[in-house]
Protein backbone atom coordinates (compact mmCIF):
# COMPACT_ATOMS: atom_id res chain seq x y z
CA UNK A 1 0.00 0.00 0.00
CA UNK A 2 1.69 3.33 -1.11
CA UNK A 3 0.81 6.90 0.18
CA UNK A 4 2.91 9.83 -2.06
CA UNK A 5 5.55 10.99 -0.83
CA UNK A 6 5.56 14.64 -1.08
CA UNK A 7 6.82 16.19 1.98
CA UNK A 8 10.51 17.50 2.83
CA UNK A 9 10.83 19.59 5.99
CA UNK A 10 14.62 20.66 6.78
CA UNK A 11 15.20 21.16 10.95
CA UNK A 12 18.06 23.68 11.91
CA UNK A 13 20.03 22.64 14.84
CA UNK A 14 20.92 26.00 16.48
CA UNK A 15 24.98 25.01 16.73
CA UNK A 16 25.54 23.71 13.11
CA UNK A 17 24.33 25.48 9.71
CA UNK A 18 24.32 21.94 8.70
CA UNK A 19 19.96 21.38 7.75
CA UNK A 20 18.77 17.79 8.52
CA UNK A 21 16.03 16.73 5.66
CA UNK A 22 13.38 14.67 7.11
CA UNK A 23 10.70 13.29 4.70
CA UNK A 24 6.95 12.49 5.08
CA UNK A 25 4.31 10.36 3.46
CA UNK A 26 1.22 12.48 2.84
CA UNK A 27 -2.36 11.84 2.79
CA UNK A 28 -4.90 13.67 1.84
CA UNK A 29 -8.65 13.86 3.50
CA UNK A 30 -11.27 16.07 2.04
CA UNK A 31 -15.21 16.84 2.08
CA UNK A 32 -17.08 18.37 -0.52
CA UNK A 33 -20.67 19.53 -0.96
CA UNK A 34 -21.53 18.61 -4.46
CA UNK A 35 -24.64 20.66 -4.28
CA UNK A 36 -27.72 19.21 -5.98
CA UNK A 37 -25.92 16.30 -7.86
CA UNK A 38 -29.14 14.68 -9.42
CA UNK A 39 -29.63 12.64 -12.46
CA UNK A 40 -31.74 13.56 -15.33
CA UNK A 41 -34.14 10.79 -14.37
CA UNK A 42 -37.68 11.19 -12.13
CA UNK A 43 -37.59 8.81 -9.26
CA UNK A 44 -41.60 9.02 -7.91
CA UNK A 45 -39.52 7.64 -4.58
CA UNK A 46 -38.52 11.61 -4.24
CA UNK A 47 -38.77 14.65 -4.64
CA UNK A 48 -36.54 15.33 -7.35
CA UNK A 49 -39.34 16.71 -9.98
CA UNK A 50 -37.59 20.19 -10.56
CA UNK A 51 -33.73 18.44 -11.50
CA UNK A 52 -35.35 16.58 -14.78
CA UNK A 53 -35.84 18.10 -18.06
CA UNK A 54 -39.75 18.73 -17.57
CA UNK A 55 -38.89 20.41 -14.47
CA UNK A 56 -38.96 23.62 -13.44
CA UNK A 57 -35.43 23.78 -14.05
CA UNK A 58 -35.31 22.57 -17.40
CA UNK A 59 -32.69 19.83 -16.14
CA UNK A 60 -31.22 18.42 -19.45
CA UNK A 61 -28.53 15.95 -20.00
CA UNK A 62 -26.10 18.73 -21.49
CA UNK A 63 -26.48 20.84 -17.81
CA UNK A 64 -26.24 17.37 -16.30
CA UNK A 65 -22.77 16.72 -18.15
CA UNK A 66 -21.64 20.16 -17.44
CA UNK A 67 -22.38 19.64 -13.92
CA UNK A 68 -19.72 16.56 -13.80
CA UNK A 69 -16.90 18.33 -15.73
CA UNK A 70 -17.19 21.30 -13.07
CA UNK A 71 -17.54 19.07 -10.14
CA UNK A 72 -14.49 16.70 -11.41
CA UNK A 73 -12.39 19.88 -12.40
CA UNK A 74 -12.23 21.08 -8.84
CA UNK A 75 -11.72 17.09 -7.71
CA UNK A 76 -8.98 16.73 -9.99
CA UNK A 77 -7.25 19.83 -8.17
CA UNK A 78 -8.16 19.32 -4.13
CA UNK A 79 -4.64 18.79 -1.93
CA UNK A 80 -2.40 18.14 -5.66
CA UNK A 81 -0.31 21.10 -3.78
CA UNK A 82 0.49 18.30 -1.45
CA UNK A 83 0.21 15.32 -2.84
CA UNK A 84 -0.63 14.79 -6.57
CA UNK A 85 -2.41 11.90 -6.49
CA UNK A 86 -5.31 13.98 -4.33
CA UNK A 87 -7.54 12.40 -2.06
CA UNK A 88 -7.19 9.30 -0.62
CA UNK A 89 -10.52 9.68 1.03
CA UNK A 90 -13.24 12.02 -0.38
CA UNK A 91 -16.80 12.50 1.50
CA UNK A 92 -19.36 13.97 -0.36
CA UNK A 93 -22.62 15.48 0.17
CA UNK A 94 -25.99 16.03 -2.08
CA UNK A 95 -25.91 13.48 -4.19
CA UNK A 96 -29.05 11.73 -5.09
CA UNK A 97 -27.37 7.96 -5.92
CA UNK A 98 -24.43 6.42 -6.66
CA UNK A 99 -25.40 6.85 -10.13
CA UNK A 100 -24.09 10.48 -10.58
CA UNK A 101 -21.35 8.70 -8.55
CA UNK A 102 -20.56 6.50 -10.58
CA UNK A 103 -20.24 8.98 -13.80
CA UNK A 104 -17.92 11.76 -11.41
CA UNK A 105 -15.63 8.88 -10.66
CA UNK A 106 -14.91 7.51 -14.27
CA UNK A 107 -14.75 11.01 -15.94
CA UNK A 108 -11.41 11.42 -17.85
CA UNK A 109 -9.92 13.96 -15.16
CA UNK A 110 -10.22 11.72 -12.16
CA UNK A 111 -11.06 8.19 -14.14
CA UNK A 112 -6.98 7.38 -13.32
CA UNK A 113 -7.50 7.46 -9.57
CA UNK A 114 -9.70 5.07 -10.01
CA UNK A 115 -11.84 5.88 -7.18
CA UNK A 116 -14.14 3.24 -5.69
CA UNK A 117 -17.27 4.59 -3.88
CA UNK A 118 -19.32 3.67 -0.49
CA UNK A 119 -23.42 5.04 -0.59
CA UNK A 120 -26.54 3.59 0.75
CA UNK A 121 -29.47 5.37 -0.10
CA UNK A 122 -31.68 7.43 2.81
CA UNK A 123 -34.84 8.62 3.43
CA UNK A 124 -34.18 12.29 3.07
CA UNK A 125 -37.66 13.82 1.17
CA UNK A 126 -35.31 15.52 -1.23
CA UNK A 127 -33.11 11.84 -2.16
CA UNK A 128 -29.86 13.36 -1.44
CA UNK A 129 -27.51 11.54 0.69
CA UNK A 130 -24.06 11.65 1.80
CA UNK A 131 -21.24 8.85 0.25
CA UNK A 132 -17.33 8.04 0.66
CA UNK A 133 -15.28 8.14 -2.47
CA UNK A 134 -12.01 6.62 -1.65
CA UNK A 135 -8.51 5.37 -3.31
CA UNK A 136 -8.16 1.75 -3.42
CA UNK A 137 -4.52 2.00 -3.40
CA UNK A 138 -4.35 3.38 -0.03
CA UNK A 139 -7.62 3.05 1.84
CA UNK A 140 -8.79 -0.79 2.21
CA UNK A 141 -13.14 -0.79 3.58
CA UNK A 142 -13.60 -3.25 6.25
CA UNK A 143 -17.16 -2.69 7.44
CA UNK A 144 -19.88 0.02 6.47
CA UNK A 145 -23.27 1.00 7.83
CA UNK A 146 -25.73 3.65 8.27
CA UNK A 147 -26.92 5.61 11.67
CA UNK A 148 -30.05 6.80 11.37
CA UNK A 149 -30.73 10.11 12.89
CA UNK A 150 -34.62 10.73 14.51
CA UNK A 151 -35.45 14.68 14.05
CA UNK A 152 -36.97 16.23 17.15
CA UNK A 153 -40.67 17.12 16.56
CA UNK A 154 -40.79 20.65 16.46
CA UNK A 155 -37.75 21.08 15.06
CA UNK A 156 -38.04 20.56 11.11
CA UNK A 157 -40.86 20.31 9.06
CA UNK A 158 -39.29 16.64 7.51
CA UNK A 159 -39.67 13.48 9.10
CA UNK A 160 -36.40 12.59 7.88
CA UNK A 161 -32.39 13.56 7.43
CA UNK A 162 -30.01 12.27 5.80
CA UNK A 163 -28.07 8.87 7.46
CA UNK A 164 -24.64 9.47 8.58
CA UNK A 165 -22.66 6.86 7.01
CA UNK A 166 -20.18 4.91 9.19
CA UNK A 167 -16.78 3.24 7.42
CA UNK A 168 -14.09 1.55 9.43
CA UNK A 169 -11.28 0.65 7.06
CA UNK A 170 -7.62 0.26 6.90
CA UNK A 171 -5.33 3.43 5.78
CA UNK A 172 -1.74 2.60 5.45
CA UNK A 173 -1.75 0.15 7.28
CA UNK A 174 -3.83 1.51 9.99
CA UNK A 175 -7.31 1.27 11.39
CA UNK A 176 -9.36 4.11 10.83
CA UNK A 177 -12.77 5.16 11.62
CA UNK A 178 -14.72 7.71 9.35
CA UNK A 179 -18.04 9.41 9.67
CA UNK A 180 -19.85 11.48 6.76
CA UNK A 181 -22.18 13.90 7.91
CA UNK A 182 -24.71 16.25 6.35
CA UNK A 183 -26.47 17.58 9.20
CA UNK A 184 -30.30 18.97 8.99
CA UNK A 185 -30.28 22.29 7.29
CA UNK A 186 -31.22 25.55 9.06
CA UNK A 187 -34.52 26.21 7.34
CA UNK A 188 -36.83 27.39 9.59
CA UNK A 189 -34.06 29.02 11.25
CA UNK A 190 -31.19 28.42 13.01
CA UNK A 191 -32.85 28.25 16.68
CA UNK A 192 -35.75 26.64 15.77
CA UNK A 193 -33.79 23.64 13.77
CA UNK A 194 -30.99 23.54 16.42
CA UNK A 195 -32.17 20.45 17.87
CA UNK A 196 -31.71 18.78 15.03
CA UNK A 197 -28.38 19.22 14.49
CA UNK A 198 -27.98 18.57 18.01
CA UNK A 199 -29.82 14.86 17.44
CA UNK A 200 -27.51 14.30 14.53
CA UNK A 201 -24.39 15.49 16.62
CA UNK A 202 -25.50 12.95 19.66
CA UNK A 203 -25.93 10.22 17.31
CA UNK A 204 -22.41 10.45 15.60
CA UNK A 205 -21.14 11.09 18.86
CA UNK A 206 -22.54 7.70 21.01
CA UNK A 207 -21.57 5.99 18.35
CA UNK A 208 -18.01 7.50 18.96
CA UNK A 209 -17.80 7.23 22.25
CA UNK A 210 -18.61 3.29 21.72
CA UNK A 211 -15.40 3.18 19.74
CA UNK A 212 -13.98 5.15 22.38
CA UNK A 213 -14.34 3.14 25.05
CA UNK A 214 -13.12 -0.36 23.53
CA UNK A 215 -9.68 2.08 22.48
CA UNK A 216 -9.09 5.20 23.85
CA UNK A 217 -6.28 5.83 21.00
CA UNK A 218 -9.32 5.36 17.94
CA UNK A 219 -8.01 7.46 15.33
CA UNK A 220 -11.51 8.86 14.14
CA UNK A 221 -12.25 11.38 11.54
CA UNK A 222 -15.87 13.34 11.40
CA UNK A 223 -16.74 14.93 8.30
CA UNK A 224 -19.14 16.63 6.47
CA UNK A 225 -21.48 19.22 6.03
CA UNK A 226 -22.67 20.08 9.45
CA UNK A 227 -24.60 23.14 8.64
CA UNK A 228 -23.42 24.64 11.76
CA UNK A 229 -19.75 26.43 12.47
CA UNK A 230 -17.24 25.46 14.82
CA UNK A 231 -18.64 27.29 17.92
CA UNK A 232 -22.10 26.11 17.77
CA UNK A 233 -23.60 24.14 20.36
CA UNK A 234 -23.88 20.89 18.56
CA UNK A 235 -19.94 20.83 17.58
CA UNK A 236 -18.94 22.54 21.02
CA UNK A 237 -21.73 20.70 23.25
CA UNK A 238 -22.76 17.88 22.07
CA UNK A 239 -19.35 16.61 20.22
CA UNK A 240 -17.09 18.50 22.99
CA UNK A 241 -14.94 19.03 19.64
CA UNK A 242 -11.44 21.24 20.99
CA UNK A 243 -10.93 24.52 19.45
CA UNK A 244 -6.98 24.00 20.00
CA UNK A 245 -4.74 20.84 19.99
CA UNK A 246 -2.96 22.06 23.28
CA UNK A 247 -6.72 21.60 24.73
CA UNK A 248 -7.53 18.36 23.22
CA UNK A 249 -7.25 15.34 26.03
CA UNK A 250 -6.85 11.75 25.00
CA UNK A 251 -10.86 10.07 24.14
CA UNK A 252 -11.58 13.40 22.97
CA UNK A 253 -12.28 15.33 19.40
CA UNK A 254 -10.08 17.81 18.06
CA UNK A 255 -11.53 20.60 15.49
CA UNK A 256 -8.77 22.28 13.72
CA UNK A 257 -11.11 24.70 11.86
CA UNK A 258 -12.27 27.14 14.61
CA UNK A 259 -9.31 29.09 14.16
CA UNK A 260 -10.17 30.20 10.54
CA UNK A 261 -13.49 30.55 11.40
CA UNK A 262 -12.54 33.25 13.96
CA UNK A 263 -10.32 34.73 10.93
CA UNK A 264 -13.47 35.02 8.89
CA UNK A 265 -12.85 31.97 6.67
CA UNK A 266 -15.58 29.86 5.06
CA UNK A 267 -16.63 27.22 3.23
CA UNK A 268 -20.22 29.33 1.87
CA UNK A 269 -21.60 32.48 2.34
CA UNK A 270 -25.31 34.21 2.84
CA UNK A 271 -26.07 37.62 3.18
CA UNK A 272 -22.15 39.03 2.98
CA UNK A 273 -21.72 36.75 6.29
CA UNK A 274 -19.35 33.22 5.91
CA UNK A 275 -20.17 30.07 7.41
CA UNK A 276 -17.36 27.45 8.01
CA UNK A 277 -20.36 24.34 7.47
CA UNK A 278 -17.91 22.36 5.98
CA UNK A 279 -15.38 20.76 8.53
CA UNK A 280 -13.23 17.18 9.41
CA UNK A 281 -13.02 16.38 12.84
CA UNK A 282 -10.84 14.37 14.67
CA UNK A 283 -9.68 12.58 17.36
CA UNK A 284 -6.87 13.08 19.68
CA UNK A 285 -5.03 10.26 18.93
CA UNK A 286 -4.12 11.99 15.21
CA UNK A 287 -2.48 15.07 16.98
CA UNK A 288 0.92 13.39 18.13
CA UNK A 289 3.47 14.32 15.34
CA UNK A 290 6.35 11.76 17.09
CA UNK A 291 4.09 8.79 16.50
CA UNK A 292 4.74 5.56 13.80
CA UNK A 293 1.67 6.19 12.06
CA UNK A 294 -0.01 9.13 9.98
CA UNK A 295 -0.58 11.84 12.18
CA UNK A 296 -2.32 15.37 11.72
CA UNK A 297 -0.38 18.21 10.06
CA UNK A 298 -2.51 21.08 8.50
CA UNK A 299 -6.32 21.86 7.10
CA UNK A 300 -7.07 23.86 3.90
CA UNK A 301 -10.20 25.20 2.83
CA UNK A 302 -9.31 24.69 -1.25
CA UNK A 303 -10.78 27.50 -3.44
CA UNK A 304 -9.46 28.78 -6.64
CA UNK A 305 -10.48 31.98 -8.44
CA UNK A 306 -12.34 30.27 -11.27
CA UNK A 307 -14.63 29.01 -8.44
CA UNK A 308 -15.70 32.29 -7.16
CA UNK A 309 -18.07 34.91 -8.29
CA UNK A 310 -15.43 37.22 -10.18
CA UNK A 311 -18.02 40.03 -9.94
CA UNK A 312 -20.65 42.09 -8.85
CA UNK A 313 -22.86 42.17 -5.23
CA UNK A 314 -21.51 38.30 -4.69
CA UNK A 315 -18.35 38.28 -5.61
CA UNK A 316 -15.66 36.17 -3.74
CA UNK A 317 -18.67 33.63 -3.20
CA UNK A 318 -18.71 30.46 -4.50
CA UNK A 319 -19.46 30.28 -7.85
CA UNK A 320 -22.78 27.85 -7.55
CA UNK A 321 -24.33 26.02 -9.84
CA UNK A 322 -28.13 27.51 -9.83
CA UNK A 323 -29.59 30.98 -9.23
CA UNK A 324 -32.73 30.41 -7.59
CA UNK A 325 -34.27 28.25 -11.08
CA UNK A 326 -31.49 29.55 -13.28
CA UNK A 327 -28.49 27.70 -14.46
CA UNK A 328 -25.47 29.50 -13.10
CA UNK A 329 -22.70 26.76 -13.96
CA UNK A 330 -21.09 27.31 -11.42
CA UNK A 331 -19.19 24.44 -8.94
CA UNK A 332 -21.20 24.19 -5.87
CA UNK A 333 -22.35 27.00 -3.39
CA UNK A 334 -19.49 25.78 -1.06
CA UNK A 335 -15.70 25.56 -0.84
CA UNK A 336 -14.37 21.99 0.04
CA UNK A 337 -12.21 20.99 2.96
CA UNK A 338 -8.87 19.18 3.21
CA UNK A 339 -6.68 17.78 5.70
CA UNK A 340 -3.19 17.11 5.10
CA UNK A 341 -1.78 13.56 7.11
CA UNK A 342 1.69 12.97 7.30
CA UNK A 343 3.66 10.06 8.03
CA UNK A 344 7.96 10.36 8.99
CA UNK A 345 9.82 7.88 6.59
CA UNK A 346 12.29 6.49 8.71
Amino acid sequence: MKIHTAFVILFFASSSVTAQIKKYKTCIIAFYNLENFYDTVNNPMINDDDFTPAGIKHYTTDIYNDKVTKLATVINLIGTDVSPKGPSLLGVAEIENDTVLTDLIHHPLISHRHYQLIHYDSKDPRGIDVALLYDPKTFIPEQTETLFVKIPGNSKQAFYTRDILYVKGWLAGETIHVYVNHWPSRRGGEERSSSAREAAAKVCKDHINRILQQDANAKIILMGDLNDDPDSPSITQILKAKPTIAQTKPGELFNPWFELYTKGIGTLANRDSWGLFDQIILSQAWLNPEQDGLFYHHKQVFTRSFMRENTGSYKGYPMRTWNGNTYRGGYSDHFPTYIVLLKSLK
